[in-house]
């Protein structure tokens, strides 16, 4: 906010008392809040008269679902880009797993299901808003009392929800954040009982460390996940080797990535019905060969490598942005170890120089800064002018 109105203090309390509602924010400020959240005037105001809206249908006392829907029109009026709260519920969230509590567990598993689906072309920060009405309804259902049963399932359904909410932190580079959702999601997977829960939020927490440089750590995590997940095929089993192969052929365990392909390429085949769904929660064939891509060009097998990139981009929809974006990272890499560096840089800043500006920070700049610190020269410094970096 201080920076908002060109450096001028800026009282913190404040900004408590505007977030909490106890008092609404008069037109003096609105252009500052506006430039703080990205948004314009417009939707500052109509945040405002939202919240006046709310305030005359009774506040505290409004019913949840009423209160849902109020979230939901706020959330709209607000825009996609202001995400006030998130670390809030995360915490409210975690802290309330100890509880006996209850909660509309229809709308929350439907919630889920909703989510679950993936971008579909979206920018991430656009899912989070949209997803913020839903943690706010988990954080109060979950601070209620409820049977063993229907608690089981909530904290199942919360399970969901905070993986999925660090699956898009990881996605854009905020490991902490990211590392801190996954816990969060284990502890309710955990707490449901439910195996594979579990194992799906292990497996999910691993890619965390993979992507960004600590591949030990994921194979730890992946091993976790697979003694989590039993013997029986299923989508969690299935990502877990996946994992696990990407994760030992980083580390150059060569016999034993070969070892966790073989492995998930046979739990993949007997996959069926929902565990092959296309969704953060399903292993469909499109993501088995995108983790393939990944694994055989670790491994430095560049034939399997390219022809598992061939098959994942024959799989993935036209508005995948991230997953193609992800398949030329690795087609350049394999390009630089089959000798034609120049080919690819070429490849890597023309598939990050296509991405809308959401996609180019954590995971696909994690990708890029990786190859070019591989390359050298000419090959390197057209990467890096892509990148924006100064070699």
């Amino acid at each position: 906010m201080e920076d908002a109105q060109g450096g001028r203090y800026f009282d913190p309390d404040n900004l408590k008392r505007w977030e909490t509602e106890k008092r609404l924010p008069t037109p003096i400020w609105h252009e500052a809040i506006a430039r703080a959240y990205g948004l314009t005037t417009g939707e500052v105001h109509r945040a405002i008269v939202a919240t006046k809206q709310y305030r005359r249908q009774g506040g505290e006392e409004l019913s949840d679902v009423d209160r849902r829907r109020f979230m939901e029109a706020a959330a709209a009026a607000m825009g996609a880009t202001a995400l006030p709260g998130i670390a809030h519920a995360r915490e409210s969230i975690d802290g309330a797993l100890a509880g006996e509590n209850d909660g509309d567990l229809t709308y929350l598993e439907t919630a889920f299901e909703r989510h679950r689906g993936g971008y579909r072309g979206r920018a991430p920060e656009t899912v989070l808003a949209e997803m913020q009405p839903d943690l706010d309804l988990l954080r109060l259902t979950l601070s209620r009392p409820h049977t063993t049963g229907a608690r089981s399932e909530l904290v199942r359904t919360a399970a969901g929800m905070a993986g999925l909410v660090a699956i898009i932190q990881h996605d854009r580079g905020d490991q902490p954040d990211a590392n801190r959702w996954f816990s969060t999601a284990e502890r309710a997977a955990r707490e449901s009982g439910d195996r594979r829960v579990t194992a799906w939020v292990l497996a999910r927490h691993a890619m965390v460390p993979l992507n960004y440089g600590a591949p030990t750590a994921a194979a730890a995590l992946a091993a976790r996940a697979r003694r989590a997940a039993g013997t029986a095929p299923s989508a969690a089993s299935a990502l877990a080797a996946a994992v696990m192969a990407r994760a030992l052929a980083a580390v150059g365990d060569q016999a034993g990535a070969n070892a966790a392909v073989r492995d998930v390429r046979s739990i993949a085949e007997r996959l069926d019905g929902p565990e092959r769904a296309d969704t953060w929660v399903g292993y469909p064939m499109q993501k088995h060969a995108v983790h393939l891509s990944q694994a055989y060009t670790l491994l430095g097998d560049i034939k399997a490598a390219y022809a598992a990139q061939d098959e994942a981009l024959a799989l993935t929809a036209s508005r995948s942005v991230m997953t193609r974006a992800l398949l030329a990272m690795d087609t350049a890499v394999c390009l630089r170890l089959d000798g034609e560096p120049g080919a690819a840089a070429v490849t890597a800043a023309e598939a990050f120089a296509q991405l809308p500006a959401s996609y180019r920070t954590g995971l696909i700049r994690s990708r890029a800064t990786a190859l070019h610190a591989e390359l050298s020269g000419r090959p390197q410094n057209e990467l890096g002018q892509a990148l924006a970096f100064e070699v």
